[in-house]
């Protein structure tokens, strides 16, 4: 149930006890022995007993034999003192199923005040290749609707229905007592779904181990080579696009054919689940391909009486849907507003693939007839929900979901008393777009931070193939100074009428002078909105460094591919 970091393959038994400890570098190890009388460091002797050695050497060692991939369950019983910091680690993090909820109480219960993070794990049943996606062939149109709707049907997990899960979950933490901080992360996949059209999907817990620079699951994909013709993939490349039902599946609603009947049936059932006071981080990310309704969320984000972060990566939709999707989004961020009052941290990353589109888009005389545009073109009125909703926030990061234009265009009575960062994304900022009007979203932003007397950050940015760019404000309260940044693969002009208006944003604070920086980028090196982040150097998080690692990696599997 707790994962463990199995990078090095190598185990060590509790009997033979030499292990080599990193000190000052890697290449030179420290080697401590159990059976020698006594550890020689510098000019200083030491006790070759545990309790002898420094704490600083104990916790060398204890820290190298958690990195190293041993069995800790078994170093554990060397001694109290190991299994209590070997529980404590192994604790700290917890993968959970369906399938382990009956007996997860009694398994926890002596170490249940250890636990800051469950990944819950809603694995799908596996499919084959009639319904990874299913060709029409000889069929009637009644009977391929009929093969359609059954590939695309999202199965039990584990054999366990998925409102059965949620209910043994929340019934399980409901007992918890709310002490302490502790995140919950939600995933839903089926392992079939990188065996069939999309070999580069991977599921991974929101853990440090996964997101070490040079470490990561970059490393460990990189030395694969997908070849399986049957499914697009020749020699590592894609060759052939996947067929819509295939990217269908995979992005297909939870909980779409049932058991509900109606949305308010499902609303009234997630209502009447315990409320679940210990959780409050809340995780879901985009390798969660298949779509929570929003609408659905706000009813289980309300079951969390003392959420106070979020981080909701959902994946943008691919045909006209994306209208009742968005009016969903106005239904969450408007419960956030009402129901999550101790929420500070809401991040939203809308993700996309600009390949994606071109696999989904149907033309006929000029006219796509799945209504699938090239770039998400963000709602007004989701905007607008999610600035209400984030009146009371400290951070807000809202990624392609909202728009800053539209974010900006605020009544005169709001105010964000507690807000310290921001960051918007502008489908404007773009190279081909008039300045101008880039110029009045950046004056509107000013305007805006006039209202958060506690702003330290605010950053709007956009990012595709070919492009990026970031207009950035850093308040240096120690310094006494405010800094605006253009950093882009374009030359902007920060006209007097944008600085003027930032001049009035640190005016309030008596002698403080604004600085101003331009960073030119190279456009070549943006391959997707990924390396727009990484290159951009964003300072507040906009995503985890999980799945920008997975986006990366989706990204290098499809170069060559056609993109909009």
């Amino acid at each position: 149930m707790p994962f463990r970091n199995n990078r090095t393959g190598s185990h060590l038994p509790a009997s033979n006890l030499y292990y080599s400890i990193p000190h000052l570098q890697k290449s030179s190890p420290l080697s401590v022995y159990h059976n020698m009388s006594s550890i020689c460091l510098g000019k200083k002797r030491w006790d070759s007993t545990w309790d002898g050695l420094p704490a600083e050497i104990r916790l060398l060692i204890l820290k190298a034999l958690m990195q190293d991939g041993c069995t800790l369950s078994r170093l554990a019983t060397v001694s109290r003192d190991w299994q209590t910091e070997f529980e404590r680690h192994n604790f700290a993090q917890i993968r959970l199923t369906p399938s382990r909820l009956a007996d997860f109480d009694s398994m926890i219960h002596r170490n249940r005040t250890l636990v800051r993070y469950i990944w819950f794990c809603l694995e799908l049943d596996d499919y084959d290749c009639t319904k990874c996606a299913p060709t029409r062939g000889m069929l009637s149109h009644v009977e391929w609707e009929d093969a359609l709707n059954e590939s695309l049907t999202i199965t039990d997990t584990d054999h366990c229905p998925i409102t059965m899960s949620f209910q043994g979950l929340f019934s399980n933490l409901s007992r918890w007592d709310p002490n302490g901080d502790l995140r919950l992360d939600i995933s839903i996949y089926s392992l079939s779904d990188s065996q069939h059209w999309f070999k580069y999907l991977t599921f991974m817990p929101d853990a440090p181990t996964y997101t070490l620079d040079g470490d990561g699951i970059e490393q460990t994909m990189s030395n694969k080579v997908f070849h399986n013709p049957e499914h697009g993939w020749v020699a590592g490349f894609r060759h052939s696009a996947p067929p819509r039902p295939a990217i269908r599946k995979v992005f297909h609603s939870v909980m779409e054919e049932g058991p509900f009947d109606s949305d308010t049936l499902e609303y009234q059932w997630w209502d009447l689940l315990p409320s679940v006071p210990v959780v409050t981080s809340l995780l879901l990310r985009q390798q969660n391909r298949r779509r929570w309704k929003p609408d659905s969320l706000a009813h289980m984000f309300a079951r969390f009486p003392r959420l106070q972060e979020v981080h909701y990566e959902p994946w943008r939709e691919w045909d006209s849907i994306y209208k009742q999707t968005d009016q969903r989004y106005q239904y969450l961020f408007n419960s956030i507003q009402r129901l999550n009052n101790n929420l500070k941290s809401l991040v939203v990353f809308e993700n996309f693939n600009q390949q994606y589109p071109v696999f989904m888009q149907m033309f006929m005389n000029g006219e796509d007839l799945a209504e699938c545009d090239s770039t998400r073109n963000p709602d007004p009125a989701v905007s607008r929900a999610i600035a209400l909703a984030s009146l009371m926030l400290e951070h807000l990061a809202a990624s392609f979901l909202a728009d800053a234009r539209d974010f900006f265009e605020i009544e005169p009575s709001w105010e964000w008393p507690n807000l310290t960062s921001l960051v918007l994304t502008s489908k404007f900022l773009t190279p081909v777009n008039d300045p101008t009007e880039i110029g009045a979203i950046l004056e509107a932003a000013a305007a805006a931070a006039t209202k958060m007397p506690r702003l330290d950050t605010m950053e709007i940015w956009n990012g595709r193939k070919g492009f990026a760019a970031l207009f950035k404000y850093q308040a240096s309260r120690n310094a006494q100074q405010g800094t605006i940044t253009w950093r882009g693969t374009w030359e902007f002009v920060l006209e007097p009428s944008i600085i003027q208006a930032w001049e009035a944003v640190i005016h309030k604070f008596h002698g403080w002078r604004l600085n101003l920086v331009e960073e030119r980028l190279d456009g070549a090196a943006i391959k997707s909105h990924a390396d727009a982040i990484r290159y951009l150097m964003l300072s507040s998080q906009v995503i985890r460094p999980i799945s920008l690692q997975q986006i990366r990696m989706e990204q290098k599997a499809l170069e060559g591919v056609a993109t909009v």
